[in-house]
């Protein structure tokens, strides 16, 4: 993984020269928060991460907890309000997400460190093992098999994460939010097992974003 200080030094300056993004409920075709293959953690860490996450002071944007929270292998496609079951990609996007799990155990991370970036705030992930890594590799070797070229066209993740804000709109209080980071930098939540790995579409509520599974796998290695 990449230096998480120096991540979250680029994100305090960020907030802190006024240069904070935002993101607007999906509409269809749009970039971000269409389909994507993701893990989420279970058990006593994510109510530690939804705890923390509701003292944000983040009025106004989307603030991200219980099944919400999820660490992302890959983003696939443009943003679709409707993937039916029979949906071609769909079903390329299971079998290849079944091949890269095959054999794997549950991920392991640690999930330590709260930092702020330009779009929101998140917690940093270190892996336990090479479980997480091996599944990338293995999962774009399978969507290049089928000829399936994703939003990420071949990018190389070296930063794993779970988001607990994205900002919903301009930000009024960056040095507030810094504030809050800066009190929890060292948060350590503890060691979460991630033993599904899923492809979901997110589903804007209103307030808040919620995430709906499409197709999902276990990692029984």
């Amino acid at each position: 993984m990449s230096d998480f200080a120096e991540f979250r030094a680029r994100g305090r300056a960020a907030l802190l020269e006024g240069a904070a993004t935002h993101d607007d409920p999906m509409v269809e075709g749009a970039r971000r928060w269409g389909a994507a293959a993701v893990l989420r953690p279970e058990g006593e860490v994510v109510d530690r991460m939804t705890e923390l996450a509701a003292t944000v002071p983040a009025l106004g944007h989307w603030v991200h907890g219980g099944r919400t929270l999820h660490v992302t292998l890959r983003s696939l496609e443009p943003y679709r309000a409707r993937i039916p079951e029979d949906d071609p990609l769909r079903r390329a996007y299971a079998a290849a997400l079944a091949e890269a799990v095959e054999g794997l155990p549950p991920v392991r991370l640690r999930l330590s460190g709260v930092s702020p970036h330009r779009g929101g705030v998140l917690v940093a992930a270190r892996t336990e093992d090479d479980a997480l890594v091996t599944m990338r590799k293995r999962f774009a070797h399978a969507m290049e098999s089928c000829g399936i070229r994703d939003l990420e066209h071949g990018r190389v993740r070296d930063r794993w994460y779970v988001s607990l804000v994205h900002f919903a709109r301009p930000l009024a209080n960056p040095r507030e939010i810094v504030e809050w980071c800066d009190t929890h930098a060292d948060a350590d939540f503890g060691v979460a097992e991630l033993p599904t790995a899923e492809i979901v579409q997110f589903v804007h509520t209103g307030t808040g974003i919620r995430v709906e599974s499409l197709e999902r796998t276990r990692l029984t290695g």
